[in-house]
C-alpha cells in the first residue's frame, strides 16, 4: 500500500530514527518540515536526493508551512517539538512551538477534503504527569496531570494533547513519550540533570525502538487503536532510578563512592517527573516496538567520555585515585549545579521561587545527607493505584452519566450536564471545578486523559491549594507533601492564551 506520510522534528531525536524506519518501506513517501538551520540542513543532507524524502524548509510555528506539508497526506506523525532543557530557558518559545504547532496541524487536517481519512499521531511527553516519587512511583494514562512548577515543556504539552484529543478528527492518537535513551541523552550537560531526584524513576525506551514504533504504527494499526492515550515504556528492562543509573555509570570507570563526585543535596528531593507505567505494555501489544534495554545507554554513556572512561579505569586502581578522579569530576558537575537554571543557584541566590518547589525549604534543604549516608527506597515493586473516581471495570461503551457525574465529584467539583448518552466518550459536557471555574470537556478529555480545569492549568501552580478540595489530585500531593506545609502559588509566564496563531 502507498502511503503519503507527514512527519515533524525529522532532525530531532526520536524523529531521525523514526525516519529511518519508515523509509525501510518501500511504498512510503514522507514529508518533513524542517527549520532552515545551519544544523538541520546539515541532519538532512543525507535525504536531499531521496526521492522518497520531500523536504520542506520551514516552520511549524507558520501555518502555510504546515499546510503545505499535510495536503494529500495519509497519516501525519507530529513528533516535533521544542523540549527540555531549552524549554526551561525559552518558555513562550516552548508553548509557541508546542502548542502552536500542533493547532496548526489540526486546522490543515481539517481543511483537506479526506479529513476523515488522516491519521494524526501526537507525541506527548511523561512530563505531563509530573513529580511521581516514592511511594507513588506506578502510574497509568487516565492518572491527574501535574506538571513540575515552572516545567513550561510540560505545560505546553498538556495544551496541545487538549486540542488534539478534542479535535473532532476522526483518527487521532496521543502517545505520552518518556524518557529516550540514546547518544544525544549521553551528551547532554545542563544543570537539568540536578533537577532529578535520586529516588525518581523512569521506565525508559531507546530511540531506536521509538523509531520502530513510528514505523510500526503506519502499519494496518487497527480502528480500535485510535482516539485514545497511551503511554510509551520500554517495559521491565529499561526501568531505573536516578540513583542506580549514577552508581552504575560512576561504577562502570572505578567510581565506587559517589560522594567524591557528587553532593546529595545539589540532587531535588522532588519536582522532577518520572514514573514506571502499569499500562505500558497495552501500547507494545499494539505496536511490537520493544527491543532495547538500560544497557544501550551504558554504551553511549562510555563513548561518550572517551579518553577519560580510559584514564579513570586505569586511574581509580590505584590508592587515592577514586577519589582524585572523583574531585575531578565534581568541579565539572558543581559548574553544572550551579549553572542559570542550576538548584545550586537557586539556593546560593535565595531564589526561593525556584529552590522551594525542589526542595521545600531552604532548611529542608539543609538536611539533606551526603549520598553515601542516604537510605534509598527499595520497595519498587510497590504499587499504590491511583483511583480515578469512576467505576473503571465497565467496558467504555457502558459508560454513563452517573459515572461521569462521579468522577468529577472525585475532582472537587461537578458535572453540570445532562443528559449523556451512554458510551459517548467524546461529545463535550459542561463542568465547574471547585474554585467555580465552569469549562467544556468531553469525558474521554477527563477520564482517559487525566486533564480538568483549563482556566486552573493556564493560570498557576497552585497545588496545595488544589490537593485541599481536590480527592483525585490529592492523591499524587499528599504522598509527597506534608498537608501543613505552606501553601505557595506560582503563577505562569505564559499559557496557550498568549500564543496568536
Amino acid at each position: 500500500m502507498t502511503q503519503k506520510i507527514f512527519l515533524t522534528g525529522a532532525s530531532g531525536n526520536m524523529g531521525s530514527m523514526g525516519l529511518k524506519e519508515l523509509l525501510k518501506e518501500k511504498n512510503n513517501t514522507i514529508v518533513v518540515l524542517v527549520l532552515p538551520t545551519e544544523k538541520d540542513r546539515e541532519v538532512m543532507k543525507i535525504y536531499e536526493n531521496n526521492p522518497r524524502v520531500e523536504i520542506h524548509w520551514g516552520d511549524l510555528t507558520n501555518y502555510d508551512d504546515v499546510k503545505a506539508c499535510v495536503k494529500g497526506v495519509d497519516i501525519v506523525l507530529h513528533v516535533g517539538a521544542f523540549v527540555s532543557p531549552a524549554a526551561d530557558y525559552h518558555p513562550d518559545m516552548a508553548m509557541k512551538v508546542n502548542y502552536g504547532s500542533t493547532v496548526n496541524i489540526i486546522k490543515a487536517i481539517k481543511e483537506q477534503p479526506n479529513k476523515d481519512n488522516i491519521k494524526l499521531v501526537y507525541i506527548g511527553t511523561i512530563a505531563e504527569t509530573g513529580d511521581r516519587m516514592p511511594p507513588i512511583q506506578w502510574g497509568r494514562v487516565g492518572d491527574p496531570l501535574k506538571p513540575s512548577v515552572h516545567d513550561y515543556y510540560a505545560v505546553s504539552k498538556i495544551a496541545a494533547e487538549r486540542e488534539v484529543i478534542e479535535s473532532g478528527l476522526k483518527y487521532w492518537v496521543s502517545l505520552r513519550q518518556t524518557g529516550i535513551l540514546s547518544k544525544r541523552m549521553s551528551e547532554i550537560e545542563d544543570s537539568i540533570m540536578f533537577h532529578n531526584c535520586l529516588d525518581n524513576v523512569l521506565e525508559y525506551v531507546t530511540d531506536k525502538d521509538s523509531g520502530v514504533l513510528l514505523g510500526n504504527i503506519c502499519k494496518n494499526t487497527p480502528d480500535d487503536f485510535w482516539c485514545h492515550v497511551y503511554n510509551i515504556g520500554g517495559g521491565a528492562s529499561c526501568r531505573v532510578s536516578c540513583y542506580d543509573m549514577f552508581k552504575e555509570m560512576f561504577g562502570r570507570i572505578g567510581i565506587t563512592n559517589l560522594d567524591y563526585a557528587l553532593e546529595g543535596n545539589w540532587f531535588a528531593t522532588r519536582n522532577f517527573h518520572g514514573q514506571y507505567y502499569l499500562d505500558s505494555d497495552k501500547l507494545n501489544d499494539y505496536l511490537n516496538f520493544r527491543s532495547g534495554d538500560i544497557e544501550y545507554f551504558y554504551k553511549f554513556y562510555l563513548e561518550n567520555l572517551g579518553s577519560t572512561a580510559t584514564l579513570a579505569k586505569v586511574l581509580t586502581k590505584i590508592p587515592g585515585g577514586q577519589k582524585l578522579m572523583g574531585l575531578f569530576m565534581r568541579k565539572r558537575f558543581f559548574k553544572l549545579a550551579m549553572g542559570e537554571r542550576g538548584t545550586m543557584n537557586f539556593i546560593t541566590n535565595k531564589r526561593t521561587d525556584f529552590s522551594d518547589p525542589f526542595f521545600i525549604s531552604e532548611e529542608k534543604w539543609k538536611e539533606i545527607p551526603k549520598i553515601s549516608e542516604m537510605e534509598h527506597f527499595k520497595d519498587w515493586d510497590k504499587v499504590i493505584r491511583i483511583e480515578h473516581g469512576y467505576d473503571e471495570s465497565k467496558a467504555e461503551s457502558q459508560l454513563t452519566l452517573e459515572d461521569v457525574k462521579g468522577a468529577a465529584k472525585f475532582r472537587g467539583g461537578e458535572c453540570l450536564s445532562s443528559p449523556m448518552t451512554k458510551g459517548d466518550m467524546k461529545s463535550k459536557l459542561t463542568f465547574k471545578c471547585s474554585f467555580g471555574h465552569e469549562f467544556e470537556a468531553s469525558p474521554r478529555l477527563i477520564l482517559e486523559g487525566g486533564h480538568w480545569c483549563p482556566q486552573c492549568e493556564s493560570e498557576s501552580w497552585n497545588y496545595h491549594e488544589i490537593a485541599k478540595v481536590n480527592p483525585f489530585f490529592a492523591q499524587v500531593w499528599y504522598p509527597l507533601h506534608d498537608k501543613n506545609e505552606p501553601s505557595r502559588v506560582y503563577k505562569k509566564v505564559v499559557s496557550q492564551i498568549d500564543v496568536k496563531l
